[in-house]
Formats: structure tokens, sequence, C-alpha cells
């Protein structure tokens, strides 16, 4: 039985599909969560799901902000002991049409604010000798993808980024892994038109997109005791969209 019962635990982008998910999965595991995104609203109406979460809103792009950040919810949970790094942006488009802004923007945000929680997390959880860290990658990390240059390009540096840290801190008894999710139902996904999103359960061996929930599990079971003897590696979840 996985429990999170006194454990610390920081989500980004925890107002999203998958966030709020990750929420509600640590919460019923007895987890003490801290959810962070960008806008008060959205955090409001989680924490009114959810009272027993705290909230902290904060956008990861503010790079020199990010160790205060890290600081605060050190403080407001009183401890760090799991990571989710579930926040990052995509500004699609074709490579010859793409902006150099767009492609520092996808790459700064999603690969360079990661580091930086990691970096900055790592940093708390080394005074207890224990930590999970918990990247959220993409499919596309691994396949490409038309028009995600830039955005396939951050999410397997992460990949890479994630299995230098795992080695670096391993005998810290600190794991670092990535969860790398397919095509998962959210409300991003419930806007494509019938016919695209045929096109797209047609590519994908179970014949239908995940949930949130898939991807919590996944992401429960790296961060818990269960899985002390994983590290540097990446849980695909994807209906065997993708088989390394």
């Amino acid at each position: 039985m996985i429990d999170f019962n006194n454990k610390k635990i920081l989500i980004t982008g925890a107002t999203g599909g998958i966030g709020k998910a990750l929420v509600e999965k640590f919460i019923s595991l007895g987890g003490d969560v801290l959810a962070t995104g960008t806008k008060n609203e959205k955090l409001e109406l989680l924490k009114k799901d959810f009272p027993k979460i705290k909230i902290l809103k904060f956008d990861i792009a503010e790079h020199d902000k990010i160790e205060e950040f890290v600081e605060n919810s050190f403080s407001s949970l009183s401890g760090l002991d799991v990571l989710v790094n579930n926040a990052g942006i995509n500004m699609d488009n074709l490579s010859l049409r793409m902006k150099y802004d767009e492609w520092k923007k996808v790459i700064d945000i999603n690969l360079g604010s990661t580091f930086l929680l990691c970096k900055y997390g790592i940093k708390k959880m080394l005074k207890n000798k224990y930590g999970r860290v918990i990247n959220i990658t993409s499919i596309v990390g691994h396949t490409g993808n038309l028009g995600q240059s830039n955005y396939a390009a951050s999410k397997a540096a992460i990949i890479g980024m994630t299995k230098s840290l795992a080695i670096e801190y391993a005998k810290k008894n600190i794991t670092l892994n990535c969860v790398s999710p397919g095509f998962i139902q959210t409300k991003m996904t419930d806007n494509i038109a019938e016919n695209i999103k045929e096109v797209l359960t047609s590519k994908i061996p179970m014949a239908k997109l995940g949930t949130g929930n898939d991807v919590a599990n996944t992401v429960a079971f790296l961060s818990s005791d269960a899985a002390s003897y994983v590290t540097g590696e990446t849980i695909h979840v994807n209906g065997g969209m993708y088989m390394a």
C-alpha cells in the first residue's frame, strides 16, 4: 500500500488536467500538498475542490525568483520530500515559420525552469538525505512531432538532464525520474475535432486516450518508497503508442 502520510509534496502546473489529477492522487494517499500555478482564480478553484491543499501563485518563467519560490514552498510545507515538475508551455509552429523567440521561450521555461526547480529542490532534500523528483516530459520528446521542434527538444533535453542529476544524487537517497505521457484526455483534447481525435486514437494500440489519473498513478509510484531502487528512468504512459 502506497501512502504519503507526513510527506511534503510540491506540484507545479497544478491547475491543468494532469496537474489536478496529481493533486487528487497525492491528497487521497495522505500527502501534504502545495499546488502552484500562474492564475489565482484557478488555484482558488483547486483549493475549493481540495480544501487540505496549500496554494501558491508562481510563474516558473521568473528564473531569478525560483530559489525564493522553493524557499517559500519549503517553509509553507515545513519540508520537501517530493517535487513534481509538471508545468510547461508549448508554442507550436513549423520550423521555417518559427521565430527564435518562440524557440527560446519554450526551451527557457520547459528546460531552464525545470533545471532550476530541480537544483533548488534537491538542495532542500539533501538536508534529510531523502527526496523524489518526477519530471513530466512527453511522447514527442522521443518521437518528434510536426510543428513542435521547440517543444520536442525541450522534453528530450529534460530526459537527459534527469539522468545526469540521477547519477549525481543517487548516493544521497534522492531519485529523479521522468513520466512521459502520450495523448491524455484534458480540456485541451476535448476541443480537438472528432475526426482529428479519431486519427490520433487510430495510432494508439489501446485505441483510446489516457486520463490524468493514468499519469498520476505512475507519478505516485515513482514518488513512493516502493520505487526506492528506481532512478534515472522514464516511464511511458501512452497506451502503447511509443514502445522504447
